[in-house]
């Protein structure tokens, strides 16, 4: 039927793992270890087993995971889901058929299956689901799971009002498929992009967290087949399937319906309390390798990470540096590393942001150089060399950058009072998820830095805050990293910042809106060749920094560390987070 419409930490006993995330080098603790290394390589240091003593040490049968975000829905592809720990949290509790590695590349998942492009006129991709993939509660997955995902984020469902049926953060990929072929109950699927849209970054699509069981939204949503809805364009049946898909997988603890969240990957979801947190437990039903261990308990934002560090209660910690006031990770290994995520400033194109000229205002006073120099930097860091960010569409470490960063030209590095007191007196609300000292202490700096151009900034962080508080006008700029993220983020396709600032686009919470931005994003999603990036990032750069829908400050520092014991952690500076491997870690005292 056609749908149109790992470094290793401690002493280690490497876990081979031949199709899903790999375990990789062991690595050893030592007091207050710092092993600086740059983005997605592995920590080095020399091991301290001794054969004699591995006897004696017997496995933790549950390891705690600390987290700089929330958890509040079950569902990452939400405009709030993707800037929540969604990602981070579920990563191996709902696979798919790619994964985002340390190295901030696709990598594919067979475990679930296979993918690969077929010979056609536009560019087709056959996926087969492994034969024996089930979810937790017994159901197969299914074709009908990726019709679900492709209908959520693809744009084309609209209701009455002409709005948008599903809440989708990114559309970027899904919207250049022009159909699914499925027969409902298959374990294969073909995806048949428009023409001339063959997607570079198309091994992103399908990936881990993006794949619901669409099982649970047929009974929830009260429809019979999903499939036909979809192709049918049935937007009453599709109302209410986006409607769960939209709020039915929220999480609020004390309250978990378990039936609604079947996992499809080693760790299904047990629990989730403010006192026990939310537990993972291994997925009987996983056809894979058997996790490593049997308990994860991730533990979040606003959850006491440093109290739980010092009284054992977490094990692997995963945090922006210097985030958490009071953490004390001696005797654990640590690395410091930059993330593939950049920290930013998203402003409204509306309210006191509704000129372009009063954002350049604003931005001629924030002091991205000093934030940089205070916040930004990484003692001894041996990786490529980190600075202020003077692009968006392009990473710094990227050969052609220097010349695409070009179009900043030196500007907006340190404030202008002249330059800032252009638009007159302009009062800021920065707004971010609390608590987090690091942006509380940057958003200090540029209020003082502001402070004599006659702009005043007001610390709009709290505990309950989204970077979709920015759309409905409840702040003037929201401090995060790429489209919004509050924690881990990034990868190395530039297809995330990229559609963030494309009109129309869930994660563009500022409301941007260009017409040639947008062409060259659509341009750039199919063509990513060195001579078209150059051409068409440099001239977006020239728009954006005449524009000014955000200020890029610098990539964010992230602090990644495991206690004594740990084996088989691999940190990964990117959206996916350092649970990337979870099911591989072991920890033994």
């Amino acid at each position: 039927m056609g749908v149109s419409g790992d470094a290793h930490v401690g002493k280690v006993d490497t876990m081979p793992d031949s199709t899903g995330p790999e375990s990789r080098m062991p690595v050893a603790t030592r007091p207050r270890a710092r092993a600086l290394v740059a983005a997605g390589l592995t920590l080095a240091v020399a091991a301290v087993t001794a054969t004699g003593c591995a006897s004696a040490e017997e496995q933790v049968p549950t390891i705690g995971y600390g987290i700089d975000n929330v958890v509040t829905t079950y569902n990452a592809g939400t405009v709030d889901g993707a800037t929540s720990g969604a990602r981070q949290a579920f990563v191996r509790v709902q696979p798919g058929f790619s994964y985002t590695g340390p190295e901030g590349t696709a990598v594919s998942d067979t475990d679930v299956g296979s993918a690969h492009p077929v010979p056609a006129e536009a560019l087709t991709i056959a996926y087969q689901i492994n034969p024996a993939a089930e979810y937790s509660d017994g159901a197969p997955l299914t074709c009908d799971d990726l019709v679900l995902t492709w209908a959520a984020h693809s744009g084309r469902f609209t209701g009455p009002d002409g709005g948008q049926l599903f809440d989708a953060a990114e559309v970027a990929g899904y919207t250049d498929i022009d159909r699914v072929d499925c027969v409902p109950g298959a374990r294969e699927a073909t995806v048949v992009f428009r023409s001339g849209r063959s997607v570079v970054d198309w091994k992103s699509l399908f990936g881990a967290t993006s794949i619901l069981p669409s099982h649970v939204v047929e009974r929830e949503a009260g429809v019979d087949d999903l499939v036909a809805a979809v192709e049918a364009g049935d937007v009453e049946a599709l109302g209410r399937v986006a409607e769960f898909w939209n709020t039915g997988w929220s999480l609020v603890p004390g309250e978990l319906d378990l039936s609604r969240f079947p996992s499809a990957g080693p760790y299904k979801l047990e629990s989730y309390s403010e006192d026990d947190g939310l537990v993972l437990v291994a997925n009987d039903r996983w056809w894979g390798n058997r996790p490593a261990t049997e308990r994860i308990v991730v533990r979040t934002k606003g959850e006491g990470l440093a109290e739980r560090v010092e009284s054992g209660e977490i094990e692997v910690l995963d945090v922006a540096e210097g985030s958490v006031p009071g953490l004390d990770v001696a005797g654990w290994e640590v690395a410091e590393l930059p993330s593939l995520g950049v920290e930013q400033l998203i402003l409204s194109s509306t309210g006191v942001f509704d000129s372009a000229a009063a954002r350049r205002a604003f931005a001629a006073c924030v002091p991205r150089d000093q934030l940089f120099e205070t916040f930004g930097t990484i003692p001894e860091h041996t990786g490529a060399p980190l600075g202020v960010v003077d692009a968006r569409f392009v990473a710094r470490d990227d050969l052609i950058y220097p010349s695409v960063a070009t179009a900043a030209d030196g500007r907006y590095r340190q404030p202008d009072v002249a330059a800032a007191s252009a638009a007159g007196p302009l009062t800021v609300r920065i707004g971010y998820r609390a608590p987090d000292q690091q942006r509380r202490d940057m958003v200090s700096a540029i209020a003082s830095a502001c402070e004599p151009a006659g702009i005043t900034v007001e610390d709009a962080g709290s505990p309950e805050f989204t970077s979709s508080a920015l759309r409905r006008g409840e702040v003037d700029a929201v401090l995060a990293g790429t489209a919004g993220a509050d924690g881990s983020a990034g990868s190395t396709e530039r297809t995330t910042a990229m559609y963030a600032l494309r009109s129309g686009s869930g994660s563009n919470f500022g409301g941007f809106a260009n017409s040639r931005v947008d062409q060259i994003v659509d341009q750039l999603a199919v063509d990513g060749s060195t001579s078209a990036t150059l051409a068409l990032a440099g001239e977006a750069e020239n728009i954006l920094w005449t524009e000014m829908p955000t200020i890029p400050l610098f990539n964010q520092p992230r602090t990644i560390g495991a206690a004594e014991g740990m084996h088989a952690l691999d940190p990964n500076p990117s959206r996916s987070g350092t649970g990337w491997n979870m099911d591989r870690w072991v920890l033994r005292r």
